[in-house]
Protein backbone atom coordinates (compact mmCIF):
# COMPACT_ATOMS: atom_id res chain seq x y z
CA UNK A 1 0.00 0.00 0.00
CA UNK A 2 1.30 3.45 -0.88
CA UNK A 3 0.34 6.39 1.26
CA UNK A 4 -0.99 9.27 -0.79
CA UNK A 5 -2.46 12.44 0.60
CA UNK A 6 -4.04 15.29 -1.33
CA UNK A 7 -1.88 18.40 -1.59
CA UNK A 8 -4.57 20.66 -0.15
CA UNK A 9 -4.90 18.45 2.94
CA UNK A 10 -1.15 18.26 3.33
CA UNK A 11 -1.04 22.05 3.22
CA UNK A 12 -3.57 22.17 6.08
CA UNK A 13 -1.60 19.59 8.06
CA UNK A 14 1.65 21.54 7.96
CA UNK A 15 0.16 25.05 8.07
CA UNK A 16 1.60 27.36 10.70
CA UNK A 17 -0.76 28.32 13.50
CA UNK A 18 -2.37 31.55 12.34
CA UNK A 19 -5.32 33.84 12.92
CA UNK A 20 -7.91 31.67 11.19
CA UNK A 21 -7.20 28.85 13.65
CA UNK A 22 -8.17 31.14 16.50
CA UNK A 23 -11.26 32.49 14.76
CA UNK A 24 -12.29 28.87 14.16
CA UNK A 25 -11.88 28.13 17.88
CA UNK A 26 -14.10 31.04 18.88
CA UNK A 27 -16.73 30.32 16.22
CA UNK A 28 -16.84 26.60 16.98
CA UNK A 29 -16.57 27.18 20.72
CA UNK A 30 -19.64 29.39 20.98
CA UNK A 31 -21.94 26.38 20.81
CA UNK A 32 -20.15 24.91 23.80
CA UNK A 33 -20.33 28.21 25.57
CA UNK A 34 -24.11 28.18 25.17
CA UNK A 35 -24.29 24.50 26.06
CA UNK A 36 -22.43 24.86 29.34
CA UNK A 37 -24.10 28.17 30.16
CA UNK A 38 -27.49 26.63 29.72
CA UNK A 39 -26.97 23.36 31.59
CA UNK A 40 -25.26 25.29 34.34
CA UNK A 41 -27.69 28.17 34.77
CA UNK A 42 -30.71 25.94 35.13
CA UNK A 43 -29.24 24.49 38.32
CA UNK A 44 -29.05 28.07 39.64
CA UNK A 45 -32.68 28.85 38.98
CA UNK A 46 -34.41 25.58 39.99
CA UNK A 47 -34.51 26.68 43.67
CA UNK A 48 -36.06 30.00 42.63
CA UNK A 49 -38.66 28.27 40.43
CA UNK A 50 -39.61 26.13 43.43
CA UNK A 51 -40.12 29.19 45.60
CA UNK A 52 -42.09 31.04 42.93
CA UNK A 53 -44.40 28.32 41.66
CA UNK A 54 -44.60 25.74 44.46
CA UNK A 55 -45.02 28.06 47.44
CA UNK A 56 -46.90 26.53 50.37
CA UNK A 57 -47.65 29.12 53.11
CA UNK A 58 -48.04 26.35 55.73
CA UNK A 59 -44.62 24.79 55.15
CA UNK A 60 -41.59 25.40 57.38
CA UNK A 61 -39.35 25.24 54.29
CA UNK A 62 -39.57 27.39 51.13
CA UNK A 63 -41.32 25.82 48.12
CA UNK A 64 -39.25 23.41 46.03
CA UNK A 65 -39.81 21.60 42.74
CA UNK A 66 -41.46 18.18 43.19
CA UNK A 67 -39.07 15.34 42.22
CA UNK A 68 -40.74 14.58 38.87
CA UNK A 69 -40.71 18.25 37.85
CA UNK A 70 -37.09 18.72 38.89
CA UNK A 71 -36.18 15.58 36.93
CA UNK A 72 -38.06 16.84 33.87
CA UNK A 73 -36.46 20.30 33.91
CA UNK A 74 -32.96 18.82 34.19
CA UNK A 75 -33.59 15.75 32.07
CA UNK A 76 -35.34 17.04 28.96
CA UNK A 77 -32.30 19.03 27.87
CA UNK A 78 -30.12 15.92 28.17
CA UNK A 79 -32.62 13.83 26.19
CA UNK A 80 -32.81 16.54 23.53
CA UNK A 81 -29.02 16.65 23.34
CA UNK A 82 -28.80 12.90 22.86
CA UNK A 83 -31.29 13.00 19.98
CA UNK A 84 -29.58 16.02 18.42
CA UNK A 85 -26.14 14.40 18.51
CA UNK A 86 -27.35 11.37 16.56
CA UNK A 87 -29.47 13.31 14.09
CA UNK A 88 -27.14 16.21 13.29
CA UNK A 89 -24.08 13.95 13.40
CA UNK A 90 -25.62 11.92 10.58
CA UNK A 91 -26.79 15.06 8.77
CA UNK A 92 -23.34 16.65 8.97
CA UNK A 93 -21.93 13.80 6.90
CA UNK A 94 -24.83 13.86 4.46
CA UNK A 95 -25.18 17.60 3.74
CA UNK A 96 -21.80 18.95 4.81
CA UNK A 97 -20.65 20.49 8.06
CA UNK A 98 -21.32 24.08 7.16
CA UNK A 99 -24.97 23.80 6.05
CA UNK A 100 -26.00 22.01 9.22
CA UNK A 101 -23.91 24.29 11.42
CA UNK A 102 -26.18 27.28 10.86
CA UNK A 103 -29.32 25.28 11.65
CA UNK A 104 -28.07 24.17 15.07
CA UNK A 105 -27.10 27.72 16.00
CA UNK A 106 -30.50 29.17 15.05
CA UNK A 107 -32.19 26.46 17.12
CA UNK A 108 -30.07 27.35 20.12
CA UNK A 109 -30.79 31.07 19.83
CA UNK A 110 -34.56 30.70 19.33
CA UNK A 111 -35.01 28.10 22.08
CA UNK A 112 -32.82 29.96 24.60
CA UNK A 113 -35.04 33.01 24.24
CA UNK A 114 -38.24 30.97 24.14
CA UNK A 115 -37.45 29.03 27.31
CA UNK A 116 -37.51 32.33 29.19
CA UNK A 117 -41.00 33.12 27.91
CA UNK A 118 -43.78 30.98 29.27
CA UNK A 119 -47.51 30.53 28.76
CA UNK A 120 -49.54 31.62 31.76
CA UNK A 121 -48.32 32.10 35.32
CA UNK A 122 -49.52 28.81 36.77
CA UNK A 123 -46.90 26.24 37.73
CA UNK A 124 -48.14 23.76 35.15
CA UNK A 125 -48.05 26.16 32.19
CA UNK A 126 -44.64 27.59 33.08
CA UNK A 127 -42.99 24.20 33.62
CA UNK A 128 -44.49 22.69 30.48
CA UNK A 129 -43.23 25.50 28.23
CA UNK A 130 -39.87 25.52 29.94
CA UNK A 131 -39.46 21.78 29.41
CA UNK A 132 -40.69 21.92 25.81
CA UNK A 133 -38.19 24.57 24.76
CA UNK A 134 -35.39 23.07 26.80
CA UNK A 135 -35.82 19.84 24.86
CA UNK A 136 -35.39 21.62 21.52
CA UNK A 137 -32.59 23.75 22.94
CA UNK A 138 -30.86 20.49 23.86
CA UNK A 139 -31.52 19.18 20.35
CA UNK A 140 -29.67 22.15 18.84
CA UNK A 141 -26.86 21.90 21.38
CA UNK A 142 -26.55 18.18 20.58
CA UNK A 143 -25.90 18.98 16.94
CA UNK A 144 -23.10 21.26 17.96
CA UNK A 145 -21.06 18.46 19.52
CA UNK A 146 -20.21 16.42 16.41
CA UNK A 147 -20.09 19.46 14.12
CA UNK A 148 -17.81 21.68 16.22
CA UNK A 149 -15.40 18.84 16.92
CA UNK A 150 -15.31 17.73 13.29
CA UNK A 151 -14.92 21.22 11.86
CA UNK A 152 -12.10 22.06 14.23
CA UNK A 153 -10.25 18.79 13.63
CA UNK A 154 -10.59 19.19 9.86
CA UNK A 155 -9.31 22.76 9.92
CA UNK A 156 -6.42 22.19 12.32
CA UNK A 157 -2.82 21.33 11.54
CA UNK A 158 -1.22 18.04 12.54
CA UNK A 159 1.00 19.37 15.28
CA UNK A 160 -1.50 21.28 17.41
CA UNK A 161 -4.80 19.65 16.44
CA UNK A 162 -5.38 18.25 19.94
CA UNK A 163 -4.93 21.63 21.57
CA UNK A 164 -7.32 23.30 19.10
CA UNK A 165 -10.13 20.79 19.63
CA UNK A 166 -9.49 20.96 23.39
CA UNK A 167 -9.72 24.76 23.23
CA UNK A 168 -13.15 24.50 21.58
CA UNK A 169 -14.20 22.18 24.37
CA UNK A 170 -12.71 24.50 27.00
CA UNK A 171 -15.24 27.13 25.98
CA UNK A 172 -17.55 25.10 28.22
CA UNK A 173 -15.52 26.37 31.14
CA UNK A 174 -15.99 29.94 29.93
CA UNK A 175 -19.74 29.29 29.61
CA UNK A 176 -19.92 27.96 33.17
CA UNK A 177 -18.22 31.06 34.52
CA UNK A 178 -20.41 33.34 32.41
CA UNK A 179 -23.49 31.59 33.82
CA UNK A 180 -22.23 32.21 37.33
CA UNK A 181 -21.33 35.86 36.72
CA UNK A 182 -24.63 36.68 34.98
CA UNK A 183 -26.57 35.11 37.86
CA UNK A 184 -24.47 37.01 40.42
CA UNK A 185 -24.97 40.31 38.61
CA UNK A 186 -28.70 39.92 38.01
CA UNK A 187 -29.46 38.69 41.52
CA UNK A 188 -27.47 41.44 43.26
CA UNK A 189 -29.17 44.16 41.18
CA UNK A 190 -32.61 42.77 42.07
CA UNK A 191 -31.58 42.26 45.71
CA UNK A 192 -30.72 45.95 45.94
CA UNK A 193 -33.82 47.19 44.13
CA UNK A 194 -36.38 44.92 45.79
CA UNK A 195 -35.27 44.12 49.34
CA UNK A 196 -37.30 41.29 50.91
CA UNK A 197 -37.46 39.66 54.37
CA UNK A 198 -36.14 36.12 54.85
CA UNK A 199 -38.48 33.13 54.60
CA UNK A 200 -38.43 32.62 58.37
CA UNK A 201 -39.57 36.23 58.97
CA UNK A 202 -42.34 36.47 56.35
CA UNK A 203 -43.12 33.49 54.15
CA UNK A 204 -45.16 35.29 51.49
CA UNK A 205 -43.03 38.42 51.14
CA UNK A 206 -39.70 36.54 51.06
CA UNK A 207 -40.27 35.96 47.33
CA UNK A 208 -41.01 39.35 45.73
CA UNK A 209 -43.07 39.08 42.50
CA UNK A 210 -40.22 40.76 40.57
CA UNK A 211 -38.08 37.68 41.23
CA UNK A 212 -39.94 36.05 38.34
CA UNK A 213 -37.86 38.16 35.97
CA UNK A 214 -34.58 36.92 37.40
CA UNK A 215 -34.69 33.37 36.09
CA UNK A 216 -36.03 34.54 32.73
CA UNK A 217 -33.18 37.04 32.23
CA UNK A 218 -30.56 34.46 33.27
CA UNK A 219 -31.97 31.78 30.95
CA UNK A 220 -32.37 34.09 27.94
CA UNK A 221 -28.93 35.64 28.18
CA UNK A 222 -27.40 32.45 26.80
CA UNK A 223 -28.73 33.35 23.34
CA UNK A 224 -26.59 36.48 23.08
CA UNK A 225 -23.09 35.06 22.42
CA UNK A 226 -24.54 32.49 20.02
CA UNK A 227 -26.33 35.20 18.04
CA UNK A 228 -23.11 37.21 17.80
CA UNK A 229 -21.23 34.38 16.10
CA UNK A 230 -23.96 33.55 13.59
CA UNK A 231 -22.58 35.85 10.90
CA UNK A 232 -19.09 34.37 11.20
CA UNK A 233 -20.41 30.84 11.12
CA UNK A 234 -22.09 31.53 7.81
CA UNK A 235 -18.93 33.02 6.32
CA UNK A 236 -16.74 30.01 7.16
CA UNK A 237 -16.06 27.90 4.07
CA UNK A 238 -16.92 24.19 4.13
CA UNK A 239 -13.96 22.18 5.45
CA UNK A 240 -11.51 21.04 2.75
CA UNK A 241 -11.73 17.46 3.92
CA UNK A 242 -15.47 17.33 3.41
CA UNK A 243 -15.32 19.07 0.03
CA UNK A 244 -12.44 16.93 -1.26
CA UNK A 245 -13.01 13.52 0.31
CA UNK A 246 -16.81 13.39 0.63
CA UNK A 247 -18.17 15.78 -1.99
CA UNK A 248 -15.15 14.84 -4.17
CA UNK A 249 -14.71 18.40 -5.42
CA UNK A 250 -10.98 18.90 -5.09
CA UNK A 251 -10.88 22.11 -7.10
CA UNK A 252 -13.36 23.82 -4.76
CA UNK A 253 -11.50 22.58 -1.68
CA UNK A 254 -8.24 23.94 -3.05
CA UNK A 255 -9.79 27.35 -3.77
CA UNK A 256 -11.43 27.57 -0.33
CA UNK A 257 -8.22 26.72 1.50
CA UNK A 258 -6.10 29.08 -0.64
CA UNK A 259 -8.28 31.89 0.73
CA UNK A 260 -8.20 30.64 4.30
CA UNK A 261 -4.48 29.85 4.44
CA UNK A 262 -3.62 32.86 2.26
CA UNK A 263 -1.25 30.83 0.10
CA UNK A 264 -1.57 29.82 -3.53
CA UNK A 265 -2.37 26.09 -3.76
CA UNK A 266 -2.37 24.16 -7.04
CA UNK A 267 -4.80 21.36 -7.89
CA UNK A 268 -2.56 18.37 -8.44
CA UNK A 269 -2.75 15.78 -11.24
CA UNK A 270 -4.17 12.34 -10.37
CA UNK A 271 -5.95 13.88 -7.39
CA UNK A 272 -9.22 12.40 -8.62
CA UNK A 273 -7.85 8.84 -8.39
CA UNK A 274 -7.12 9.19 -4.70
CA UNK A 275 -10.66 10.16 -3.74
CA UNK A 276 -12.40 7.82 -6.21
CA UNK A 277 -10.93 4.61 -4.74
CA UNK A 278 -13.99 2.29 -4.47
CA UNK A 279 -12.62 0.31 -1.52
CA UNK A 280 -12.82 3.39 0.64
CA UNK A 281 -16.58 3.75 0.27
CA UNK A 282 -17.64 1.23 2.91
CA UNK A 283 -20.63 2.24 5.05
CA UNK A 284 -21.13 2.45 8.80
CA UNK A 285 -22.73 -1.01 9.07
CA UNK A 286 -20.32 -2.82 6.75
CA UNK A 287 -17.88 -5.59 7.69
CA UNK A 288 -15.00 -3.41 6.52
CA UNK A 289 -15.99 -0.67 8.98
CA UNK A 290 -16.29 -3.18 11.81
CA UNK A 291 -12.86 -4.56 10.96
CA UNK A 292 -11.11 -1.20 10.73
CA UNK A 293 -12.99 0.97 13.22
CA UNK A 294 -15.17 -1.34 15.32
CA UNK A 295 -12.97 -1.53 18.42
CA UNK A 296 -11.99 2.15 18.40
CA UNK A 297 -15.69 3.07 18.16
CA UNK A 298 -16.43 0.76 21.11
CA UNK A 299 -13.57 2.43 22.99
CA UNK A 300 -14.88 5.95 22.27
CA UNK A 301 -18.49 5.15 23.17
CA UNK A 302 -17.81 3.12 26.32
CA UNK A 303 -15.31 5.55 27.85
CA UNK A 304 -17.58 8.54 27.17
CA UNK A 305 -20.56 6.65 28.63
CA UNK A 306 -18.72 5.71 31.82
CA UNK A 307 -17.15 9.12 32.26
CA UNK A 308 -20.47 10.97 31.97
CA UNK A 309 -22.11 8.77 34.61
CA UNK A 310 -19.48 10.01 37.07
CA UNK A 311 -19.31 13.53 35.68
CA UNK A 312 -23.03 14.31 35.77
CA UNK A 313 -23.63 12.73 39.15
CA UNK A 314 -21.32 15.37 40.66
CA UNK A 315 -24.03 18.00 40.37
CA UNK A 316 -26.17 15.97 42.72
CA UNK A 317 -23.60 16.01 45.44
CA UNK A 318 -22.78 19.64 44.82
CA UNK A 319 -25.78 21.05 46.70
CA UNK A 320 -25.28 18.67 49.64
CA UNK A 321 -21.63 19.50 49.68
CA UNK A 322 -22.22 23.26 49.72
CA UNK A 323 -24.82 23.03 52.47
CA UNK A 324 -22.59 20.67 54.43
CA UNK A 325 -19.63 23.04 54.24
CA UNK A 326 -21.87 25.91 55.18
CA UNK A 327 -21.23 27.86 51.97
CA UNK A 328 -24.98 28.03 51.44
CA UNK A 329 -26.99 28.81 54.59
CA UNK A 330 -30.30 27.06 55.35
CA UNK A 331 -32.99 28.00 52.82
CA UNK A 332 -35.35 29.47 55.43
CA UNK A 333 -32.71 32.01 56.52
CA UNK A 334 -32.62 33.68 53.07
CA UNK A 335 -35.06 35.39 50.77
CA UNK A 336 -35.53 34.07 47.22
CA UNK A 337 -33.21 36.53 45.49
CA UNK A 338 -30.41 36.18 47.97
CA UNK A 339 -30.57 32.41 47.60
CA UNK A 340 -29.86 32.67 43.87
CA UNK A 341 -26.86 34.86 44.72
CA UNK A 342 -25.46 32.39 47.28
CA UNK A 343 -25.85 29.32 45.03
CA UNK A 344 -24.27 31.14 42.09
CA UNK A 345 -21.39 32.27 44.29
CA UNK A 346 -20.66 28.74 45.53
CA UNK A 347 -20.87 27.16 42.08
CA UNK A 348 -18.71 29.83 40.48
CA UNK A 349 -16.03 29.35 43.14
CA UNK A 350 -15.94 25.58 42.56
CA UNK A 351 -15.77 26.17 38.80
CA UNK A 352 -12.94 28.69 39.12
CA UNK A 353 -10.91 26.45 41.39
CA UNK A 354 -11.33 23.03 39.82
CA UNK A 355 -13.37 22.81 36.65
CA UNK A 356 -11.95 25.59 34.50
CA UNK A 357 -8.21 25.05 35.17
CA UNK A 358 -8.64 21.37 34.17
CA UNK A 359 -9.78 22.33 30.67
CA UNK A 360 -6.80 24.57 30.04
CA UNK A 361 -4.35 22.03 31.42
CA UNK A 362 -5.62 19.70 28.70
CA UNK A 363 -5.11 22.39 26.05
CA UNK A 364 -1.55 22.93 27.25
CA UNK A 365 -0.47 19.30 27.54
CA UNK A 366 -2.48 17.26 25.07
CA UNK A 367 -0.06 17.49 22.17
CA UNK A 368 2.87 16.78 24.49
CA UNK A 369 1.47 13.89 26.55
CA UNK A 370 -1.00 12.56 23.99
CA UNK A 371 -4.69 11.69 24.36
CA UNK A 372 -4.18 8.19 25.71
CA UNK A 373 -1.92 9.18 28.62
CA UNK A 374 -4.20 12.03 29.70
CA UNK A 375 -7.32 9.86 29.59
CA UNK A 376 -5.69 7.01 31.50
CA UNK A 377 -4.28 9.35 34.12
CA UNK A 378 -7.62 11.18 34.48
CA UNK A 379 -9.64 8.01 35.03
CA UNK A 380 -7.02 6.70 37.46
CA UNK A 381 -7.00 9.88 39.56
CA UNK A 382 -10.80 10.07 39.56
CA UNK A 383 -10.95 6.50 40.84
CA UNK A 384 -8.44 7.28 43.59
CA UNK A 385 -10.21 10.45 44.77
CA UNK A 386 -13.71 8.94 44.60
CA UNK A 387 -12.56 6.06 46.83
CA UNK A 388 -10.70 8.48 49.10
CA UNK A 389 -13.94 10.40 49.60
CA UNK A 390 -16.19 7.33 49.80
CA UNK A 391 -14.55 4.95 52.30
CA UNK A 392 -13.95 7.51 55.07
CA UNK A 393 -17.18 9.37 54.10
CA UNK A 394 -18.36 9.64 57.71
CA UNK A 395 -15.05 11.30 58.57
CA UNK A 396 -15.37 13.92 55.80
CA UNK A 397 -18.84 15.11 56.74
CA UNK A 398 -17.77 16.21 60.23
CA UNK A 399 -17.59 20.04 60.33
CA UNK A 400 -13.84 20.08 61.15
CA UNK A 401 -12.91 18.16 58.01
CA UNK A 402 -14.91 20.24 55.54
CA UNK A 403 -11.91 21.83 53.86
CA UNK A 404 -10.30 18.47 53.12
CA UNK A 405 -13.58 17.30 51.67
CA UNK A 406 -13.80 20.26 49.26
CA UNK A 407 -10.19 19.78 48.20
CA UNK A 408 -10.75 16.08 47.41
CA UNK A 409 -13.98 16.90 45.62
CA UNK A 410 -12.34 19.64 43.53
CA UNK A 411 -9.43 17.39 42.58
CA UNK A 412 -11.82 14.72 41.31
CA UNK A 413 -13.30 17.19 38.82
CA UNK A 414 -10.00 18.79 37.98
CA UNK A 415 -8.87 15.37 36.76
CA UNK A 416 -12.14 14.80 34.92
CA UNK A 417 -11.44 17.86 32.78
CA UNK A 418 -7.68 17.35 32.61
CA UNK A 419 -8.56 13.83 31.60
CA UNK A 420 -11.40 11.88 29.99
CA UNK A 421 -13.96 14.70 29.86
CA UNK A 422 -11.79 16.45 27.26
CA UNK A 423 -10.19 13.46 25.52
CA UNK A 424 -13.45 11.57 24.93
CA UNK A 425 -14.57 14.63 22.96
CA UNK A 426 -11.35 15.01 20.98
CA UNK A 427 -10.49 11.48 19.83
CA UNK A 428 -13.73 10.60 17.95
CA UNK A 429 -13.21 13.69 15.80
CA UNK A 430 -9.82 12.38 14.66
CA UNK A 431 -9.85 8.63 14.07
CA UNK A 432 -12.78 7.99 11.70
CA UNK A 433 -12.96 8.51 7.91
CA UNK A 434 -14.21 11.92 6.70
CA UNK A 435 -17.51 10.66 5.31
CA UNK A 436 -18.43 9.03 8.65
CA UNK A 437 -16.55 11.33 11.01
CA UNK A 438 -19.45 13.46 12.16
CA UNK A 439 -21.77 10.43 12.47
CA UNK A 440 -19.29 8.49 14.59
CA UNK A 441 -18.64 11.50 16.80
CA UNK A 442 -22.40 11.92 17.19
CA UNK A 443 -22.77 8.25 18.18
CA UNK A 444 -19.96 8.54 20.75
CA UNK A 445 -21.38 11.77 22.16
CA UNK A 446 -24.91 10.36 22.34
CA UNK A 447 -23.66 7.32 24.26
CA UNK A 448 -22.00 9.80 26.59
CA UNK A 449 -25.28 11.64 27.08
CA UNK A 450 -26.97 8.32 27.88
CA UNK A 451 -24.37 8.00 30.64
CA UNK A 452 -25.21 11.54 31.75
CA UNK A 453 -28.87 10.59 32.07
CA UNK A 454 -27.90 7.53 34.15
CA UNK A 455 -25.61 9.70 36.28
CA UNK A 456 -28.09 12.51 36.80
CA UNK A 457 -31.15 10.35 37.51
CA UNK A 458 -29.90 6.95 38.59
CA UNK A 459 -27.81 8.56 41.28
CA UNK A 460 -30.52 11.00 42.28
CA UNK A 461 -32.38 7.92 43.52
CA UNK A 462 -29.34 5.88 44.53
CA UNK A 463 -27.91 8.61 46.76
CA UNK A 464 -31.05 8.76 48.93
CA UNK A 465 -30.42 7.47 52.48
CA UNK A 466 -31.35 3.85 53.26
CA UNK A 467 -33.46 5.06 56.18
CA UNK A 468 -37.02 5.78 54.96
CA UNK A 469 -37.50 8.69 57.35
CA UNK A 470 -34.51 10.67 56.04
CA UNK A 471 -35.12 10.66 52.27
CA UNK A 472 -35.95 13.84 50.31
CA UNK A 473 -39.67 14.45 49.86
CA UNK A 474 -41.13 12.09 47.27
CA UNK A 475 -38.12 9.77 46.88
CA UNK A 476 -37.90 6.08 47.80
CA UNK A 477 -34.93 5.04 49.99
CA UNK A 478 -31.67 4.42 48.06
CA UNK A 479 -28.23 3.02 48.86
CA UNK A 480 -26.91 6.23 50.45
CA UNK A 481 -24.23 8.69 49.35
CA UNK A 482 -21.31 6.59 50.59
CA UNK A 483 -22.24 3.50 48.56
CA UNK A 484 -23.07 5.68 45.55
CA UNK A 485 -19.57 7.14 45.67
CA UNK A 486 -18.03 3.67 45.87
CA UNK A 487 -20.03 2.68 42.77
CA UNK A 488 -18.77 5.79 40.95
CA UNK A 489 -15.20 4.87 41.84
CA UNK A 490 -15.71 1.42 40.31
CA UNK A 491 -17.25 3.00 37.18
CA UNK A 492 -14.16 5.21 36.77
CA UNK A 493 -11.92 2.18 37.11
CA UNK A 494 -13.81 0.35 34.35
CA UNK A 495 -13.45 3.49 32.22
CA UNK A 496 -9.70 3.21 32.69
CA UNK A 497 -9.76 -0.35 31.33
CA UNK A 498 -11.83 0.60 28.26
CA UNK A 499 -9.34 3.37 27.48
CA UNK A 500 -7.02 0.67 26.12
CA UNK A 501 -9.30 0.26 23.08
CA UNK A 502 -8.75 3.87 22.00
CA UNK A 503 -5.89 4.55 19.54
CA UNK A 504 -3.45 7.46 19.98
CA UNK A 505 -3.96 10.10 17.24
CA UNK A 506 -1.17 12.45 18.37
CA UNK A 507 0.97 13.85 15.54
CA UNK A 508 -0.68 11.88 12.72
CA UNK A 509 -2.72 13.28 9.87
CA UNK A 510 -6.45 12.56 9.85
CA UNK A 511 -6.17 10.59 6.61
CA UNK A 512 -3.41 8.41 8.04
CA UNK A 513 -5.54 7.68 11.11
CA UNK A 514 -8.64 6.76 9.15
CA UNK A 515 -6.81 4.82 6.42
CA UNK A 516 -8.10 7.14 3.69
CA UNK A 517 -4.73 7.64 2.04
CA UNK A 518 -4.20 3.98 1.22
CA UNK A 519 -4.17 3.27 -2.52
CA UNK A 520 -2.87 0.27 -4.40
CA UNK A 521 0.66 0.61 -5.69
Amino acid sequence: MAEQQLGVLKALDVAKTQLYHFTAIVIAGMGFFTDAYDLFCVSLVTKLLGRLYYFNPLSEKPGSLPPHVAAAVNGVALCGTLAGQLFFGWLGDKLGRKKVYGITLIMMIVCSVASGLSFGNEAKGVMTTLCFFRFWLGFGIGGDYPLSATIMSEYANKKTRGAFIAAVFAMQGVGILAGGFVALAVSSIFDNKFPAPTYAVDRALSTPPQADYIWRIIVMFGALPAALTYYWRMKMPETARYTALVAKNIKQATQDMSKVLQVQLEVEERAEDIVQDPRLNYGLFSKEFAKRHGLPLLGCTSTWFLLDIAFYSQNLFQKDIFSAIGWIPKAATMNAIHEVFMIARAQTLIALCSTVPGYWFTVAFIDIMGRFAIQLMGFFMMTVFMFAIAFPYDHWIKPDNRIGFVVMYSLTFFFANFGPNATTFIVPAEIFPARLRSTCHGISAATGKAGAIVGAFGFLYAAQPQDKTKTDAGYPPGIGVKNSLIMLGVINFVGMLFTFLVPEPKGKSLEELSGETETEK
